[in-house]
């Protein structure tokens, strides 16, 4: 059953992807509701899987391949709920094939027994985590976009596959409304944490506490820095993209090392 679902909406998101890069290339920059109603079928199957997974295990499951599952189906839903205001579609040529292949993997390599005995101070924390980290992801997604964009412009060469990229100003919008709603995201997560983590400093939680401060106070300086100097371009990419590298480990490192290496190693 699982399989099932993981399979569906990997085909669906594969079809999405497609059928916007046809789109885009036709120069059909406003016609992506069509793809966004085939990806969000995708994600909503995406979720079923995860919703019939916590049946079976009787629990939340949020270990390392369930994680990444979970983030991606995150950014999944972000970018076809812009993808339906915004002229952004070619997000979806990236976000769903890799969506899918998180899904899949996690159907694949899901551990037995998965859930965890978690209360619902806990799943918040973690659900207000995974919500930053998908939207910051989505942020940083953009930012590479908009860094390759810029690029381009500069030595003047923009290839077919740059035209189908979003006008760089709506870029660069996008990229700090993005980063804003992630950051009171991981704001929240960061507060939820201190107050309903009964050991944050614990062994295998001081690194994740550490990263996740060091991202929070990269990305209040970027929001700081765009609010009273202007920070914008090659500035506000690198601080994005050095940000989401340690939220990538704060989020994933410990569980790969905790969850893979070390079990594999025992």
């Amino acid at each position: 059953m699982l399989l099932t679902f993981a399979l569906a909406a990997a085909v669906l998101y594969f079809i999405a992807a497609a059928v916007q890069t046809r789109r885009l290339a036709n120069g059909q920059t406003d016609a992506m509701r069509l793809p966004a109603l085939i990806g969000f079928i995708a994600a909503l199957l995406h979720g079923a899987l995860h919703v019939r997974a916590s049946q079976i295990a009787g629990g939340l499951d949020l270990h390392f391949f369930a994680a990444l599952s979970l983030a991606a189906l995150g950014i999944a839903m972000l970018t076809t709920t812009l993808a339906l205001a915004r002229p952004v579609g070619a997000l979806g040529i990236v976000v769903y094939p890799l969506a899918s292949t998180f899904a899949l993997l996690y159907a694949l390599a899901r551990p037995q027994p998965a859930a965890l005995p978690l209360g619902w101070q806990i799943q918040l924390h973690a659900g207000l985590a995974l919500l930053a980290y998908a939207v910051l992801s989505l942020a940083a997604l953009v930012a590479i976009m908009l860094s390759v964009q810029e690029s381009a412009l500069r030595r003047r060469k923009l290839s077919t596959a740059l035209r189908l990229f979003p006008p760089l100003t709506l870029l660069e919008s996008l990229l700090f409304k993005l980063i804003f709603v992630g950051f009171a995201l991981l704001t929240l997560a960061l507060l939820s944490g201190i107050v309903f983590v009964e050991d944050l400093l614990a062994q295998h939680l001081v690194h994740k506490t550490v990263l996740s401060v060091l991202a929070w106070i990269i990305f209040s300086a970027l929001l700081a820095g765009r609010v009273w100097y202007g920070w914008r371009g090659r500035r506000a990419v690198r601080l994005t993209l050095i940000a989401m590298v340690l939220l990538v480990l704060a989020f994933f490192g410990s569980k790969f090392v905790l969850e893979l290496v070390l079990v594999r190693g025992a």
